[in-house]
């Protein structure tokens, strides 16, 4: 009966070597079964977006990959608008200036220095 035994688990340890050294055939190829974050692609995010967002769940809490990919756009998004911001603010600075007048670049009434 020992024998039997000691036969049976060097057949099943032969055969978990022969799974592992992928002789017993590959794995399926695995997908992604987490739901989208269902955020518009064709504009910038909303407030309303944002409160729609709910993150898939994992073993210890959220995604981080998923999280960090909203915090990443939102950077950019929100960069892009300080930036469009800043340039009206300089565009509307240099239209408030006075450009030269008919007598040159000095028209506030005095002569032109030499």
């Amino acid at each position: 009966m020992m024998w039997f035994f000691a036969v049976l688990v060097v057949l099943v340890l032969g055969g978990v070597a022969m799974v592992a050294s992928g002789r017993g055939g590959s794995m399926p190829p695995a997908y992604d079964d987490r739901p989208d974050l269902a955020l518009p692609d064709d504009r910038p995010i909303a407030a309303q977006d944002l409160r729609r967002v709910r993150f898939p769940l994992a073993f210890r809490g959220y995604r981080m990959s998923d999280v960090d990919a909203l915090l990443a756009r939102l950077a950019t998004e929100l960069d892009d608008e300080l930036e469009d911001e800043r340039r009206d603010e300089r565009e509307g600075e240099r239209s408030d200036e006075p450009g030269p007048g008919p007598d040159g670049p000095a028209s506030s009434g005095e002569p032109p220095r030499l």
